[in-house]
Order: C-alpha cells, then sequence, then structure tokens
C-alpha cells in the first residue's frame, strides 16, 4: 500500500480535547491524489509510486512531454508531483497507475513525517539566520550586531569550511517528524495534525508515515490527549 500522500497547507487553528486541553494543530489538504507512475524493485530497483496532487492546473502551465504522459494514460493535468514509497508489490496494493490515494488512509493518533519548504526570508545576518548574541547595546560598545571574527591570521590562515556566515535564510527542504494526527475529514480530505508544520500557506507539503514513530512509553500509550513529544519519563503528568 501506499505510504504517503501529497497535500497542501491551509494554516494553524486550535481543536479542544474532551479533557479540556486546548491542541494547536495544522491543516493539510491531503488529496485527493492519483498514483501516476509506478517503481517496482524489479524495473527500478526500489517500490515507490509517482503521486500527483489534484487540483484545478491549466495544460499550458505543463510541458509537452509532461502533458502527453498524462493523456496517455487518462490522467489529469498534476503540477505537483512526487514520489512516495510503497509496501512490497502484492495484489491489491493500491498503487496501480490511475488509482486515487485519498486522506482516509490516515486514522486518527497516527504519526507521520510531513516534508515542506520551509519560509523564506532572503539575506539575514548572523543574528536571525544562527542566533549569534551580538554585542552590547549601550556605553558605546560599536559592536551590535556584527559576526565578529572569523579566524586567525598566522595559523591557519584561511577561514574554516562550514564557518556560520550571513547568506541566504530559508527556502529549503525541511522535514518534521512524528506529529500525531489529531483528525481525519475523510469527505473534505482534511489533516489535522498536532504542532506547526514547514512553509507558508498554501505550501506544498509530502505526508508519509512515520519511519520512526515514537515508543509507546507507560504513561500515554493509549492516551490520545497527551503530546508523547513533550510527555516525561515519569508518564507525562
Amino acid at each position: 500500500m501506499v505510504k504517503g500522500i501529497l497535500g497542501k497547507k491551509v494554516g494553524m487553528a486550535e481543536v479542544y480535547a474532551a479533557s479540556g486541553e486546548r491542541i494547536p494543530v495544522t491543516l493539510i489538504q491531503a488529496g485527493p491524489c492519483v498514483v501516476i507512475q509506478r517503481k517496482t524493485q524489479e524495473k527500478d530497483g526500489y517500490e515507490a509510486a509517482q503521486l500527483g496532487l489534484i487540483e484545478f492546473t491549466k495544460p499550458s502551465r505543463l510541458t509537452q512531454p509532461e502533458l502527453r504522459r498524462l493523456e496517455k494514460n487518462n490522467l489529469p493535468p498534476c503540477k505537483f508531483l512526487r514520489e512516495v514509497p510503497v509496501a512490497a508489490a502484492q495484489e491489491g496494493d493500491g498503487a496501480k497507475v490511475g488509482d486515487q490515494v485519498l486522506a482516509e488512509m490516515f486514522s486518527d493518533r497516527d504519526f507521520v513525517d510531513v516534508v515542506g519548504v520551509s519560509k523564506g526570508h532572503g539575506f539575514a545576518g548572523v543574528v536571525k539566520r544562527h542566533h549569534f548574541a551580538g554585542g552590547a547595546a549601550t556605553h558605546g560598545s560599536m559592536f551590535h550586531r556584527a559576526p565578529g571574527s572569523i579566524g586567525a591570521s598566522a595559523f591557519p590562515s584561511r577561514v574554516l569550511k562550514g564557518m556560520r556566515a550571513a547568506g541566504h535564510m530559508g527556502q529549503d527542504q525541511v522535514t518534521t517528524r512524528n506529529l500525531q494526527v489529531v483528525t481525519v475529514d475523510k469527505d473534505e480530505n482534511l489533516l489535522a495534525v498536532r504542532g506547526a508544520v514547514p512553509g507558508p500557506n498554501g505550501g506544498y507539503l509530502v505526508i508519509r508515515k512515520a519511519v520512526q514513530p515514537p515508543r509507546q512509553r507507560r504513561g500515554f500509550a493509549g492516551v490520545a490527549n497527551t503530546n508523547p513529544l513533550k510527555a516525561s519519563k515519569r508518564g507525562g503528568k
């Protein structure tokens, strides 16, 4: 079966548990998606499925090769395409070309990994980009938000690789792991996951089942209202 789905970030909201706890969630329009291409172990060396997010897309927005590939299989125009892992091929695995993938593949309390592109912040200094402390703001220090020394002159007489400096901030692929699904709206293909996900509202996301879900430690195993990422070893009490 397919282990992921494509979607778009709608925005953040809050829901309330039965105990009255306020839970911050991110709403994700997960699907509907369609299987564009199937990768197999025998032919490609790995198991995966290329999904396309079904949305209103003008055919003119796609290149002619992409458009012909979709039309060949009677598929709608899809602008956002990504590969997601698939379990070993078997009969009825739901990963054939043309099959739909919907948000109903997830259920409440599942753990997912969300992949997105972080917000771009343009050219940023070291204080904003790397959280440098900076200098004193008073008494005429003349050193406030500058980066400071970047190395010695005698030895090694060069700037070491990986030196943190000012530069382009954001617009990177970010994976947020082990977010818990709070609710699933199967009719509207909406997911509500606990916490924040990378990217702006309207940004494209890949939602896949968690690769390494947190262990069900004593204290929150079977409890839906406790955040396992913040629960203590004593049971989150």
